[in-house]
């Protein structure tokens, strides 16, 4: 019987007891928290303070950063997003201790990588938009200046948070396979054990079951009488 890993991904396999501290004091748990906080801060700034009136007499709301419609809506949408998956990967890293199947195991590391290089690359994006647009942004004075500067500087956080968990993705990823590898090596080589062939035993004494009894030459026929003729 194949014997099954006994840790893969990173952790080991389902059994025990779920340790709560253990788990929050992990240091994806610590970044994913961090991330959603941060998440937070920026997508809460624009929709609260990012919108403003240009002028006086211009009813019609603009974008601080330089009344560009698209980089606010390029940034909450982002944050968002990056907001409702630390949540769902903060329930997927808790229900991950208690998956027993390394293929399972193996795609929710692969989505969280996928997933984590990705946002890092859109918060970085993030980051040299807002950037840009409030380096050209006038009337200054008139704009809410910590909000938007407190954006960007969660923007740029969110790229280092976001990139650490990319980073942690790439391990557990690299180690789960290694396991797997290894485990896979250990079994083939449990059963790659030769044995020599058996073959049914012959008997070699006592007296076979068929013998073939030895040469006897037939006699001569003789006449009835016994008489032989003389010869001269």
């Amino acid at each position: 019987m194949d014997s099954a890993p006994s840790s893969a991904f990173g952790a080991s396999l389902a059994g025990g007891d779920f340790d709560v501290v253990g788990f929050l004091l992990r240091p994806q748990t610590v970044l994913r928290v961090v991330s959603w906080v941060f998440a937070i801060v920026v997508f809460g700034c624009i929709t609260a303070e990012g919108y403003i009136n240009p002028t006086i007499h211009d009813k019609e709301v603009r974008c601080m950063f330089n009344q560009n419609d698209s980089a606010c809506h390029y940034a909450v949408f982002v944050g968002v997003l990056a907001f409702l998956a630390c949540v769902a990967f903060f329930v997927l890293d808790a229900y991950f201790l208690r998956i027993s199947n390394a293929n399972q195991r193996k795609h929710v590391v692969t989505v969280d990588l996928i997933f984590s290089g990705v946002w890092t690359f859109l918060w970085f994006v993030c980051f040299c938009l807002l950037a840009n647009q409030w380096s050209y942004t006038q009337n200054v004075d008139l704009i809410p200046g910590d909000a938007a500067r407190a954006t960007i500087a969660f923007t740029f956080f969110s790229i280092v948070t976001w990139g650490l968990l990319t980073f942690f993705a790439v391990k557990r990823y690299r180690q789960g396979v290694e396991d797997l590898i290894q485990n896979f090596s250990e079994s083939a080589t449990n059963h790659a054990t030769p044995y020599p062939p058996s073959y049914p035993a012959y008997p070699t004494s006592g007296t076979d079951s068929y013998q073939q009894p030895p040469f006897i030459p037939s006699a001569q026929p003789q006449d009835e009488s016994g008489y032989h003729a003389p010869v001269y």
